[in-house]
């Protein structure tokens, strides 16, 4: 298919992210994928009140330690969703829909697999897996109850995930506020009905709580794959295209190859938290208050750049599909500017309003208060700088650039953050930790512009593998008539 031509069956909510004003597009796509952000948030942070309302603060303590344990679970299938949504968003900037079907068929039939057994392993391995956090044993059985039948939700979570950011390769970041929306009002809404019981309902306590995830979960992936068919969408499979469902070889390879890096960033992400976690708790119970306040309000900041990021990486696996270099750089340009003009308006805002913030978390704790908007001063701003590299990342990871970006981050988050924080504290206490956040981040900008302006990732490529047939058709064209090795008289 040639280049312009216009992408085909394009419904509402999707766009051509190959033509037209760059900066109003790059906004218009990234609005959506910010709001489900905050819905996600949101859906969390009511469900977190349900249950510490209604069951208390060992609850609260069982639903962390479970949480710990899918948030690894997430991250460990993260990086093959997206290097999936880069495939499909490259093919759909070359106008080649089949070849973005071939990878979310490939993609669905990992999916699929992974997410079984992760809900048969996961069900099995809880009891084993929550001993290993150390969870203390009153509170060990309500996290028991809860991570089995959070386990069991895997199959619809692990597949919606993966359709939604397929959708956002496709240029289409609606469809999924859409239906994520309708998961998160059915698990708000069934949560307290489900946990004290209603009528008929029984009273299911904390397991309740996760039913109503599971349902919300399982509700929101039949109506978003209905959606699908009925609106014909570009990800969808019929007839003879159900075969893609089965794993190509080579494509699975390309898949796993640029998603395992991507994996990876995550891990690093969550094993720094941990560890900075373990160094503030030595510092005293009001500072690890303070610190956990503060993290609140980080989750929001850092939003904006999550969002943007992520639709610079679709934006760009478009452009760079269609061969309009012209314009990837351009988006490079508007993300980093949308970006510096949100976040940082979102930092001043907290900023001057951040004892009013605080107050939710910490109540009428004055010196917690005091440690808290003295972090938020210090780390703050350098979220700024977070947002720029996400941005820098977005765009070489949409060519396959993934490894420099997982190594440029490793660098950043352990030589520079923690020895900054672990050589400081004897000398400046928790003033070290807090100035790592900073150190950390410029540390990583400095490479990741070294790295973008290098140009080396440019030369990479990531593009979808030939279909067995295409591949058979290639090499019967290279051999008959003009490609045989003896002369045609």
């Amino acid at each position: 298919m040639e280049a312009d031509a216009p992408i085909p069956n394009v419904r509402p909510g999707q766009k051509d992210l190959t033509s037209g004003p760059i900066t109003r597009t790059l906004l218009v796509f990234a609005l959506p994928t910010l709001a489900s952000s905050i819905l996600q948030s949101l859906n969390g942070s009511i469900n977190a009140v349900w249950i510490g309302q209604f069951l208390g603060e060992k609850a609260i303590a069982a639903t962390t330690n479970a949480n710990i344990v899918m948030f690894l679970m997430f991250s460990a299938v993260f990086g093959f969703g997206m290097a999936a949504t880069i495939l499909i968003g490259q093919s759909i900037g070359r106008r080649d829909v089949d070849a973005a079907r071939r990878v979310i068929g490939t993609a669905f039939g990992i999916f699929v697999l992974a997410s079984l057994v992760t809900m048969t392993a996961g069900w099995f391995l809880a009891p084993a897996l929550l001993r290993l956090l150390a969870t203390p044993a009153d509170v060990y059985p309500l996290a028991l109850a809860y991570l089995r039948v959070i386990f069991l939700s895997m199959p619809p979570t692990f597949l919606s995930t993966l359709l939604i950011m397929s959708l956002r390769g496709t240029g289409d970041s609606l469809t999924p506020l859409w239906f994520m929306a309708l998961s998160a009002v059915i698990d708000v809404a069934l949560n307290p009905v489900l946990i004290r019981g209603l009528g008929p309902i029984p009273a299911m306590g904390i397991a309740g709580s996760a039913t109503a995830t599971l349902i919300a979960n399982y509700v929101s992936f039949v109506s978003l794959v209905a959606y699908i068919y009925a609106r014909d969408l570009l990800i969808r499979l019929r007839g003879p295209e159900l075969r893609y469902i089965l794993p190509q070889g080579a494509l699975l390879r390309m898949i796993f190859a640029k998603g395992l890096p991507m994996g990876l960033q995550v891990l690093v992400f969550s094993t720094s938290a941990l560890a900075m976690i373990g160094l503030v708790n030595r510092q005293g119970t009001a500072t690890t208050a303070a610190y956990g306040a503060s993290s609140q309000l980080w989750t929001y900041i850092q939003m904006p750049a999550m969002a943007v990021g992520a639709a610079v990486s679709a934006m760009a696996a478009q452009n760079i599909g269609a061969g309009r270099w012209d314009r990837v750089g351009l988006v490079a340009r508007a993300g980093i500017m949308m970006n510096l003009v949100v976040t940082g308006a979102l930092i001043l805002i907290i900023g001057l309003a951040d004892r009013h913030v605080l107050w939710l978390f910490l109540g009428n704790d004055d010196h917690a208060i005091a440690i808290a908007r003295h972090i938020n001063l210090v780390v703050s701003w350098s979220f700024a700088l977070f947002g720029i590299g996400m941005v820098l990342t977005a765009v070489v990871r949409a060519n396959g650039a993934v490894v420099a970006p997982l190594i440029i981050l490793i660098v950043s988050v352990f030589p520079v953050r923690f020895m900054i924080a672990l050589t400081g504290l004897p000398h400046w206490g928790a003033e070290a930790l807090w100035w790592s956040f900073p150190a950390g981040s410029i540390a990583s900008l400095i490479l990741q512009a070294l790295y973008y302006r290098s140009g080396r990732w440019k030369t990479l490529r990531m593009a979808v593998p030939p279909s067995p047939m295409e591949a058979e058709e290639q090499a019967l064209s290279d051999c008959e008539p003009a490609g045989r090795m003896y002369p045609a008289g």
